[in-house]
């Protein structure tokens, strides 16, 4: 079987070191784990590769690592000595391994003649952004698996705009990879040699000035009540430093970190999984909020990118607030605080993701402000300012998904939760002076527009069987699509993988302007929605549900009465 004989040819390579055959030494009686290693290579998309830590083809280590590398590599040697002069930024977060991954990728990288920008130690994801924009860079690179649990790391690669590769550069690099036939073909030039040739330069703290200042150069308003109490965790990852110097430097004098989460734990032994999303990961925050009587809880994930809060509720307990209803209330305060400043552009426009709730299109709307949809990711929320930059079509102000993704600006092409971290305390500063939290904010925006509720939930199926399933969970329910729900009947029906949208109602299907993905979108005709998905990064499928109605407990109803529908028929599939 393929499998076996991939594991023997890792075994029998001269270019494998010895540790690693070791480790698959220790597996040799366990065919199921071999499989698991071996029955593929860990595939580069268009979001690099994530994966488990360990030896193997489906596995992250740093022969994985090389080989992705050099197929960056090739890519760029192929736009000419310009592209190799102007260089790659990499940077990497806490995880294991992260630092020797990203040491390997600049080593793989100078080898090839390309010049790199190393950072000196752990930085935040969205720094990695800014900072191949502020040296004008190719191409970037960042070693990070986000929130996933601890035995995951995984590599980000960014092209010269700031952003992370789109499908077009992901195939360029595949097919690179795909030339490699064995480790042999992949060099790593020598650390010491690399630095002597000027091809590998070690970066820190000017970019980290730089940054900083550019962040606060993005506050809002200063009519604020800036003794705001608020607790904030980095999980153990790499916003620590610049989350709280942010804050400092804009004058917020009680920020109380997290003790036990304030510095990198590769095995986020006080959370397990490090995921801000998931209201578990406010555990600590909590008891110390309760203690300090704080106003507000912050936590940004490992890599810094995304950002959850709780608010202290009229009971004096947290409540959590999901990346829709932060997103909203990001909206509500930067529209209307740059229309105090007659400062929102005739042509503004916010994007978000296609599974992304309403609520903030319906405030931005109020504003005169446009929302433009996209498929998931930053990668394509980004690509919109990208793209705005060269037609000039629209004016880019905040991109924003309910995964507790969220970036305002242009300065950086990635969600960024150092920016995001600054403007939700400026946030809860403002309406605070006004005597209102950030619910009673929510609140008001919900009396205004209507109620709105929603859900993501996932069915994770690991593992071949897991994957296989999963397949056929999204094409049976591509054919066998529910047409009513209590009542609610389906009004349209969009396929983004044929680029569809069919309209019950008159009977019509239209093409769509969107880029194929695997994902399906339900409307109903009571102004509910959800949509289902593979995940592109992790063994599940995803489910996303948004309700609106007249009061929160009818929306908060309809979206319980569609999970359990779409749940009893995705459970059918076996």
């Amino acid at each position: 079987m393929e499998h076996l004989k991939l594991y023997q040819k890792w075994l029998d390579d001269e270019n494998i070191d010895e540790k690693t055959k070791e480790e698959l030494r220790t597996i040799k009686d366990d065919e199921e784990e071999i499989q698991d290693r071996f029955y593929k290579q860990l595939a580069f998309g268009t979001a690099g590769l994530r994966g488990k830590i360990g030896a193997g083809t489906n596995r992250m280590n740093r022969y994985i690592i090389k080989i992705a590398t050099q197929g960056l590599a090739e890519v760029i040697k192929a736009r000419g000595k310009e592209a190799m002069d102007r260089g790659v930024a990499i940077a990497y977060d806490v995880r294991h391994y992260s630092d020797e991954f990203a040491k390997t990728a600049a080593l793989v990288l100078a080898e090839s003649g390309i010049k790199v920008y190393l950072f000196e130690g752990i930085r935040p994801t969205p720094e990695l952004s800014y900072t191949i924009r502020k040296l004008n860079t190719m191409s970037g690179i960042v070693v990070t698996a986000s929130h996933n649990p601890k035995d995951y790391n995984g590599y980000k690669v960014y092209w010269k705009e700031g952003s992370q590769i789109l499908s077009d550069i992901a195939e360029e690099i595949t097919e690179e990879i795909d030339k490699i036939t064995d480790f042999s073909k992949v060099k790593e030039m020598d650390e010491k040699e690399a630095k002597e040739r000027g091809l590998l330069n070690i970066i820190g703290k000017e970019i980290d000035d730089d940054y900083i200042e550019m962040v606060k150069g993005l506050s809002l308003r200063d009519d604020i009540d800036k003794d705001i109490k608020i607790i904030y965790t980095p999980l153990n990852g790499t916003g620590n430093k610049p989350v709280r110097r942010v804050l400092k430097e804009r004058g917020f004098k009680n920020v109380i970190v997290v003790p036990e989460q304030e510095n990198p734990d590769p095995d986020f032994t006080t959370v397990g999984y490090p995921n801000p999303e998931d209201i578990k990961a406010f555990e600590y925050s909590e008891k110390l909020g309760e203690k300090e009587n704080a106003d507000i809880l912050v936590a940004t994930d490992p890599d810094c990118d995304r950002v959850a809060c709780m608010v202290k509720d009229d009971n004096g307990k947290y409540a959590s607030l999901n990346g829709n209803q932060v997103g909203a209330i990001l909206i509500n305060y930067i529209l209307e605080s740059r229309k105090e400043q007659n400062s929102i552009p005739e042509n503004g426009a916010i994007v978000k993701s296609i599974v992304t709730g309403d609520l903030g299109k319906t405030i931005a709307k109020e504003y005169g402000v446009e929302t433009i949809d996209t498929l998931t990711g930053f990668k394509n929320i980004c690509g919109k300012a990208n793209e705005f930059e060269r037609t000039k079509e629209y004016d880019f102000i905040f991109g924003y998904e309910e995964s507790i993704g969220y970036v305002y600006g242009t300065k950086v092409r990635d969600k960024d939760a150092v920016i995001s971290s600054m403007l939700l305390a400026e946030a809860a500063g403002y309406y605070k002076s006004q005597n209102r939290t950030l619910i009673d904010v929510l609140n008001d925006i919900f009396e205004k527009h209507g109620y709105y509720s929603e859900n993501l939930f996932s069915l994770v199926l690991e593992g071949i069987e897991g994957q296989k399933r999963i397949k056929r969970m999204m094409e049976v329910y591509r054919k066998e699509y529910l047409k009513e729900i209590k009542g609610a009947k389906l009004s349209k029906f969009i396929d983004y993988q044929i680029q569809t949208e069919t309209d019950f109602v008159t009977n019509e299907t239209n093409k769509i302007d969107i880029n194929p993905t695997n994902g399906l979108k339900f409307m109903l005709d009571d102004e509910s929605w959800y949509a289902i998905r593979p995940s592109g990064t992790e063994p599940k499928i995803k489910i996303y549900i948004y309700a609106k109605g007249d009061t929160l407990e009818k929306a908060e109803e309809k979206v319980e009465n569609i999970k359990l529908a779409v749940m009893e028929k995705l459970n059918s599939v076996e």
